[in-house]
């Protein structure tokens, strides 16, 4: 896409990657809020809801297993056919894993099929999703005009924040509007079905999409180098974006995904109140983040993310003693609204940050599994491994303690990006369309 593009032009396309890129994470969302029912239904342990618990949330967490493959296959797509190809893929893919569990009946009717079917659900949405970000990434900074690649490039995260604003907005719906046998028998559904029924819009978006001037570019190119050269030149980027991506996808899904449950489950707190203070500290997060990318062009990206994920590492422990105090609603929101601001602050740069490690023919692929084996390592298992040292530990504040060890990761990362050599790198390996700027870290 030229500079000359029309902004309306340029609203629809981006318009297109935000509700593409929201309906492929409301479904990977929404399962995480429904675990509670969904481990009751498909996972029962003759009555020991702790096992069937950890069973739900392993199975949540194996379809992260799923996501580096398919970071790695769709990413090489995206860099071969093009990012608008891989983005109508992808969210194809994850119709189907919808539709899935929208029709799996549960253990009761059908035995152990009914968990094998939610767990070939969780494979494919891993599958698909873990394409999404590098692809959605890359297609958005590589459309942005002169200056506006950190504001551009949030955009993909607010769609994200979208999708866990709308699938929090449901859960504390249904929660409010069903009692409880009603939520298990059949209600759970509904968020699931609400996202199968928008699927047509994005997949229709998504086909008219206009695909990148610098992809375009780099595929009339000849290669310079087989695939595998070209990632192996890139390990430092793809190591720095590593970093920068563990201590996002830990707070967002320790404190986003299964705070309400957490709440609900540690403290006793009511689970649709619960939910509510949720919708509202995302909305805090969704409007933060595209603030954040839009100042990171002001004033470069590696201060913001010190700056943020510092605060984070001091103010994280503190909150969380002060909510297990004296647990209240009030407090549960205030926690969340301090972590929704400076991860809203973390967000914004990121996408940028990393897209402007990489040239332009192997930016998705390498992305993709940088971005996806962070997300396997340190967030997909997070519920997990937060349920069982809760457990074990008998603590309240195991989230607080995981998220101090990924934390410094981020800061890690963060440092790096004002090595030089990654810098000149981007420009040296002939990333034109980031070649303005690419400095600005």
């Amino acid at each position: 896409m030229s500079l000359e593009t029309s902004s309306r032009s340029r609203i629809q396309q981006v318009a297109a990657a935000i509700i593409g890129n929201a309906l492929e994470w409301y479904d990977f969302i929404i399962y995480g809020f429904m675990t509670g029912v969904i481990s009751k239904l498909f996972f029962p342990a003759d009555g020991n809801e702790y096992i069937s618990l950890l069973l739900a949330t392993a199975t949540f967490g194996a379809g992260f297993v799923m996501r580096p493959v398919g970071g790695v296959l769709l990413g090489v797509y995206a860099d071969r056919k093009g990012r608008k190809a891989a983005l109508q893929l992808i969210m194809g893919l994850m119709s189907l894993a919808i539709l899935i569990i929208v029709l799996a009946p549960p253990y009761a009717a059908i035995g152990v099929a009914a968990p094998a079917l939610i767990l070939l659900a969780r494979l494919i949405q891993g599958f698909a999703t873990g394409g999404e970000y590098a692809s959605s990434t890359a297609f958005l900074v590589e459309m942005a005009p002169p200056g506006k690649r950190g504001l551009y490039g949030s955009w993909q995260l607010f769609g994200q924040s979208l999708a866990v604003l709308t699938g929090a907005a449901m859960g504390a719906l249904v929660s409010y509007g069903f009692t409880p046998p009603q939520l298990e028998a059949w209600a759970w559904r509904l968020p699931f079905v609400f996202g199968l029924l928008i699927v047509p819009v994005g997949l229709w978006m998504r086909r008219h999409m206009e695909e990148t001037e610098a992809f375009v570019h780099a595929s009339r190119q000849p290669a310079a180098e087989p695939l595998v050269l070209g990632l192996a030149g890139n390990m430092g980027g793809m190591w720095t974006t590593l970093a920068l991506i563990v201590p996002g996808t830990a707070v967002f899904y320790v404190v986003l995904i299964s705070m309400p449950g957490y709440a609900s489950r540690q403290f006793g707190l009511p689970l649709e109140q619960a939910f509510a203070a949720q919708t509202v500290a995302v909305a805090v997060l969704t409007l933060m983040t595209p603030l954040s990318g839009w100042w990171s062009d002001r004033i470069g990206r590696r201060p913001i993310l010190l700056g943020a994920q510092g605060m984070m590492l001091l103010l994280v422990y503190p909150l969380f003693w002060w909510l297990e105090q004296t647990p209240s609603i009030t407090r549960l929101l205030a926690v969340q609204v301090i972590m929704c601001v400076l991860q809203g602050l973390c967000n914004g740069p990121v996408p940028a940050a990393v897209s402007e490690l990489f040239p332009v023919k192997v930016r998705s692929t390498a992305m993709s599994i940088s971005y996806n084996l962070a997300v396997m390592l340190f967030g997909g298992f997070a519920p997990f491994i937060v349920t069982l040292l809760t457990q074990r530990s008998g603590s309240s504040l195991a989230p607080a303690f995981y998220l101090m060890f990924c934390l410094p990761i981020g800061l890690l990362g963060a440092y790096r990006l004002r090595a030089p050599a990654q810098n000149a790198g981007i420009e040296s390996r002939g990333a034109a369309s980031l070649s303005e700027g690419a400095g600005r870290v």
